[in-house]
């Protein structure tokens, strides 16, 4: 009966914490269930052969009670037509076999209660299976969830980085453009710059002296000969 201490172990076991140490728990939980249903085929054809072995009890007791009670009969009638020796035969067969019907029905018993067990212990492991089942596809859309969860937090992350790289540009266009302010504003000062030079020299030439001025020039030219 090396299979119900299988079976035993096989339910005993932490489905749960077998998927917790899985690298991967949805491939676990399809090797755990291939496992699971390679066992029920094992323990079906293990419970198929003890439900035999008890249907096989069941008839030898059977037949055993029937020649008993045909021994009995035997009997009976044999005393009814006078033939106490007969009677006698018919008896003595009647107690040999019921010897025999203690031990069928003591091996019928333990057969009944093996073949009892074994098919409880089917029935529950077929129970466990199709609940197992149902929980894998609710696990099984729980992993893709949260894959999909993993996908979309590095991608958040990605987005964060792309932020930072945004945030730089920001930065660098700034400073461009505030260089450019300065480099405008530079050339501004220097185009200033020099128009005012040209026109403090325009109005140096510009200005019409007054008359002693001129007049004194005149002299001096004069006297320089000059004229």
């Amino acid at each position: 009966m090396g299979i119900i201490s299988r079976f035993k172990d096989i339910m005993a076991s932490n489905i749960n914490a077998l998927l917790d140490k899985a690298e991967d728990p949805e491939k676990m939980i399809d090797q755990t269930m291939r496992n699971l249903t390679k066992d029920l085929a094992s323990v079906k054809e293990e419970t198929a052969a003890v439900m035999a072995d008890e249907q096989r009890c069941k008839r030898e007791l059977d037949e055993c009670n029937s020649e008993i009670a045909k021994m009995q009969a035997y009997a009976e009638k044999a005393l009814l037509a006078g033939n106490e020796a007969d009677a006698m035969k018919f008896l003595e067969q009647k107690s040999t076999l019921t010897a025999k019907q203690a031990s069928l029905q003591q091996t019928y018993d333990v057969a009944a209660a093996n073949a009892m067990k074994m098919r409880q212990m089917h029935d529950k492991l077929v129970s466990d299976i199709n609940s197992l089942e149902a929980r894998r596809e609710a696990i099984k859309s729980k992993i893709k969830v949260a894959k999909t969860q993993e996908k979309l937090n590095k991608l958040n992350s990605s987005i964060t980085d792309s932020s930072s790289s945004i945030s730089a540009f920001d930065r660098m266009e700034a400073k461009a453009n505030r260089m450019l302010d300065q480099a405008n504003a530079m050339a501004e000062l220097n185009v200033t710059s020099t128009e005012s030079s040209v026109d403090s020299l325009a109005a140096k030439y510009d200005a019409t002296p007054d008359a002693a001025v001129k007049d004194e020039l005149e002299a001096l030219k004069a006297k320089m000969g000059l004229q």
